[in-house]
């Protein structure tokens, strides 16, 4: 039985990974979710449904449009296989409580900023809104010990990412600082710092990473969001363990 439900939830996660690759595709530029339908971005044939299977498309297609012959990104089955590991991996982390509506809500929040900050460098706005009113309900269904630590952690990690924006002038987005106001709802003051902590050091790995393999040009931007994705995504699943890790060695 739990063979099967976990199968369930990963063909879930399968089939809202691909939609999550929609919603950042096309949100950032106002373009309806809904329509037109998916089509090649080079030839702009509209995609059949059977070119619409999440993953096996791709697979099947060896990664190319059938009319075109052009390459098709390998973002869009990344996304939705990460989206179903995900998924089903989420009950096991945090048990089947009612903080998996948290976990679902996060991971999908993630997916899709990982989307469009990866392809337009921005968050959108619309995105950020829907799921802070999601985490604040979340929140309040779900309360956190102490019930006021999600509000200081979103007021606390707005003005930290719009503190460090005025000092590096304009070195931070205002997706990013709006990014981490909406996290803090879901961590809390405590965890929202370890989120940042990674979330710095992931995009410098990233950062020189790239200038070493010629990827990225010195003082080039980058997007933040796929480091913020990573960092709270370890956070959120590990951050007790880390927490304990980081007060053990502190004292």
């Amino acid at each position: 039985m739990e063979v099967w439900l976990h199968s369930y939830l990963f063909l879930i996660g399968l089939a809202l990974g691909s939609f999550y690759n929609v919603v950042g595709l096309r949100v950032p530029i106002k373009q309806s979710i809904v329509a037109p339908r998916s089509s090649c971005p080079t030839c702009a044939r509209e995609l059949s449904p059977y070119e619409l299977v999440p993953v096996f498309s791709y697979l099947f297609q060896r990664g190319k449009c059938r009319g075109c012959s052009s390459s098709i990104s390998s973002i869009y089955a990344f996304v939705e296989i990460v989206t179903a590991l995900l998924f089903t991996a989420a009950p096991f982390l945090v048990g089947w409580s009612k903080e998996l509506m948290i976990s679902y809500g996060l991971i999908s929040l993630l997916v899709i900023i990982f989307v469009s900050d990866t392809i337009y460098m921005l968050i959108p706005d619309h995105v950020l809104l829907f799921f802070a009113a999601y985490f604040v309900l979340g929140r309040i269904i779900v309360p956190m010990d102490p019930w006021y630590s999600p509000l200081i952690g979103a007021v606390g990690g707005f003005l930290l990412l719009l503190v460090i924006a005025v000092i590096s002038n304009g070195g931070m987005g205002g997706g990013d600082i709006k990014l981490f106001a909406v996290l803090g709802f879901v961590f809390g003051y405590q965890e929202l710092i370890i989120v940042f902590f990674f979330s710095t050091l992931v995009g410098t790995i990233i950062g020189v990473t790239g200038v070493l393999i010629g990827k990225v040009k010195r003082k080039q931007h980058i997007p933040f969001g796929p480091s913020v994705a990573l960092a709270a995504l370890i956070t959120y699943f590990y951050g007790e363990q880390l927490l304990q890790w980081y007060f053990y060695f502190l004292l």
